[in-house]
């Protein structure tokens, strides 16, 4: 039995793939099992459970969960990949913001010099790790594998699946409290991955300048050796490596990094196509991970500066009446703390926000929305409109003055059909919101 390709979608089959009958929430693969076989699929892995395994189909594979299957022999497939000698390196990316970013600007640095093989999309959950493990082929010298995590356990069952070798926690911030609990639940669950390393004397790329991150590996001693005090770490940061992000203009609208080279023991200053400072610890990152696969700095810089944001992170679009700045991918008290304060940074005549309810952030949430709304209104901006329940709930708990300037409303397409009757012209425009709100419908309008 041999199949090249894994597939969980019975639309998307080319002919001669593995179909795992996966079942959620809202849908069953198992009926869709024998479609999959008629639309070319080799072989369907299917629950024992299922009505469809009473049938005496070859093609059939019976199992007692078709999600743990597929993780296993994902598992099994990462751990027979050998490298010149060695076990496959597979760097685990994990944490609360910058996470696919991060992942993208790996990839494009480790491509200088390695055939990379990482995360498509943010395809980072139970089921996507695996299809990541199992794109593994014979030419892969190196694996980025994002994590996503949104209750505690998450990141355990992925690393166990993964095997990583290396590992890099973007940062840690409020989200998914509703899963999670508290900030101090987020800090366990992403933390699971040092532990991980730790159990297993392997790397954690660390950034040097954030103090939660630095709690977090003290306390699972990973500098416990006054020998070597970084014995497991390999820090990097802005502070750390004496970088500085550079100030933002109408000529230099995107992040630019001022970072010392010490292969010529000048200044290089990197300009990217990346909105907003808070990019700049995720450009730090894979800076540092390209220097630890011998990526030279000035290609690891040329391959930063060449990555384009796509799929609604961190870019700037111009239309033809408006700058948009368009972070709407998805949203938490941290990253929209971040965005609203490298919007203030911003230098434009007109600036209007364009902000969406934070998603599962439990008994928090109306504290933590009314926090925005108080930030967003006190920087004197031209306009704010926030959009959905969240914030419509948390307004009547903020001071009537304050919203002088403020809108609200339902839906985003209740804002798009505001702005098509506006016509806001000549301003500069920051578009965020939880993946749910879907801010993106606001675009076209713009």
């Amino acid at each position: 039995m041999q199949c090249g390709v894994v597939a969980t979608d019975s639309r998307a089959l080319k002919g001669g793939e593995m179909f795992f009958a996966l079942k959620g929430e809202n849908f069953d693969g198992n009926e869709y099992a024998m479609k999959a076989l008629e639309a070319g699929a080799a072989y369907a892995v299917v629950n024992r459970d299922a009505a469809v395994a009473s049938s005496d189909d070859p093609r059939l594979i019976k199992v007692d969960d078709s999600l743990k299957t597929l993780q296993e022999l994902a598992r099994w497939h990462r751990s027979m990949m050998i490298v010149d000698g060695k076990p496959l390196t597979v760097i685990a990316l994990t944490g609360t913001n910058g996470k696919t970013t991060t992942k993208e600007l790996i990839r494009e640095v480790l491509s200088v010099k390695y055939n990379v093989t990482a995360t498509e999309g943010n395809l980072n959950n139970s089921i996507g790790v695996p299809l990541t493990l199992l794109k593994i082929s014979k030419q892969t010298q190196i694996a980025v594998v994002e994590m996503g995590a949104s209750h505690p356990g998450d990141i355990k069952e992925l690393v166990d699946i993964a095997l990583p070798n290396y590992g890099l926690i973007t940062n840690v911030g409020k989200a998914h409290l509703l899963g999670f609990g508290s900030f101090e639940g987020v800090m366990q669950t992403k933390g699971e991955l040092y532990d991980y390393l730790r159990r297993t004397s392997d790397k954690v790329f660390i950034n040097a300048d954030n103090p939660h991150l630095c709690r977090m590996a003290s306390e699972r001693n990973l500098q416990s050796d006054p020998e070597r005090p970084y014995s497991l770490l390999i820090p990097y940061g802005l502070e750390y490596q004496g970088a500085e992000v550079l100030p933002s203009s109408a000529e230099h609208p995107f992040l630019r990094i001022s970072v010392p080279c010490q292969e010529t023991g000048t200044s290089r200053i990197i300009e990217t196509r990346l909105v907003g400072s808070y990019n700049a610890d995720n450009v730090m990152a894979a800076i540092a991970v390209g220097g630890n696969f011998g990526v030279p700095f000035e290609e690891a810089v040329k391959a930063v500066e060449a990555y384009v944001p796509s799929n609604n992170r961190s870019q700037m679009n111009r239309t033809e009446r408006n700058v948009l700045i368009v972070d709407a991918y998805n949203a938490n008290p941290t990253s929209m703390a971040a965005a609203l304060e490298n919007f203030s940074n911003v230098s434009a005549d007109c600036k209007v926000a364009l902000l969406g309810d934070m998603l599962e952030l439990g008994e928090e949430s109306l504290a933590e929305h009314v926090a925005v709304i108080r930030s967003a209104c006190s920087r004197g901006l031209n306009r704010v409109c926030f959009v959905g329940k969240e914030f419509k709930a948390a307004s009547s708990e903020v001071e009537g003055d304050i919203l002088s300037d403020a809108r609200f409303f339902e839906t985003s397409a209740e804002l798009a059909a505001y702005l098509a009757e506006e016509q806001l012209s000549g301003a500069t425009v920051l578009i965020k919101g939880s993946r749910g709100t879907r801010m993106e419908n606001v675009i076209p309008m713009l």
